[in-house]
Parts: structure tokens; C-alpha cells; sequence
């Protein structure tokens, strides 16, 4: 498995990038497909914020759907830590729902997700601060809903298989989720 460990805005230590790509290594093992992970570290500046100065980002691809946890701690060592913990409770959920999924139905598959592009925008008048492009597929709003909560997304952007036009699926206030269709 390819891990890439780099630091945003902060350089990351020879010692914490071994220690992050064997604790990423040991967690992805929950699961066979794991092909890559990037594990990006960052600071905050504001020395107001001591508790939570420093975060993790973690994003993995599991059997075609995008993985991404994200902690914060008070080093970099400890967010690590509760960061491996997320990712690692992520993909036990993920591989238990697939199962369950085969064994209810075995004629449905998952769609693979495209590993998205991001880009990062410098200019300060738009205020965007990130622009994201990703390859739209079709899928139900069930697999909508699995892709969003994986990604820890409150919304999520698909082309819905059964109408065969785009839909938002959202989390609503109350926990439930909200459907969002063109007429």
C-alpha cells in the first residue's frame, strides 16, 4: 500500500512520518483493498486554540468508495492517534455494510468512486477557498448516503440512477436524511 505523509503549512518529522505510516498500515489491514492513503498534518496558528492546534486528515480508497477522517489534538501524536482510530472504525463499517449488502441482495454492486481533484485556490476575492472536480456516476440514493457518510460529509452531489438526473442527499437537523431533485 502507497501512504503518502506530508505536512500543510508545517514540516513533518522523520519519526511521526514512520509512526504515521505504520499506524495507517496496521489500520487499513481491516480491509484487503486498500491501495493508498494520504495522511496530511497541519497546524493552527492561532495559539488561542491549544487544545486542538494540530490536525490530521486522513484519505484512503476501499472497494472504489473514498474514506476520508479527520482529528485534532493537542500534537500532532495525538491527533494521529484518534485519527487512525476513525479510519480504522470506518473501514470495519464499510466492509461490514458490504457484506451485509451481498448477502441481502447479490445482484447489486457498489460504483467505484473517481479519486477527486482537488485544487486549492489562492485568491482572497472570491473567497473559494477550495474547489473540488470529481466524476459523477450513477447510483442509488442508498449508495449516495454510504459514499456521504464516508467522505463525513453533511451533503453529497450524485446522478441518480433511478430518475437519471442530478439529486443533492443532505443531513437533515434531526439526523435523517433529505432528498433534494429537479422537476
Amino acid at each position: 500500500m502507497e501512504i503518502k505523509v506530508h505536512g500543510n503549512h508545517m514540516s513533518v518529522s522523520d519519526e511521526v512520518r514512520a509512526l504515521a505510516e505504520e499506524k495507517v498500515d496496521r489500520a487499513s489491514r481491516v480491509f484487503d483493498d486498500v491501495r493508498f492513503a494520504d495522511v496530511e498534518f497541519s497546524k493552527e496558528q492561532n495559539p488561542r486554540i491549544s487544545e486542538e492546534r494540530y490536525r490530521v486528515e486522513i484519505t484512503s480508497s476501499a472497494a472504489g468508495q473514498i474514506v476520508r477522517v479527520e482529528a485534532a489534538g493537542f500534537d500532532d501524536r495525538a491527533a494521529l492517534d484518534v485519527a487512525v482510530d476513525k479510519l480504522e472504525r470506518q473501514l470495519r463499517r464499510l466492509k461490514e455494510r458490504l457484506i451485509a449488502r451481498n448477502r441481502r441482495a447479490p445482484e447489486k454492486h457498489l460504483n467505484t468512486a473517481s479519486g477527486g481533484v482537488e485544487e486549492h485556490s489562492d485568491t482572497t476575492e472570491l473567497r473559494i477557498d477550495r474547489i473540488k472536480r470529481f466524476l459523477v456516476k450513477p447510483m442509488t440514493p442508498e449508495e449516495a448516503a454510504l459514499q456521504m457518510e464516508l467522505l463525513g460529509h453533511s451533503f453529497y452531489l450524485f446522478l441518480n440512477a433511478e430518475s437519471d438526473q442530478y439529486s443533492v442527499l443532505y443531513r437533515r437537523r434531526g439526523g435523517s436524511l433529505g432528498l433534494i431533485e429537479p422537476q
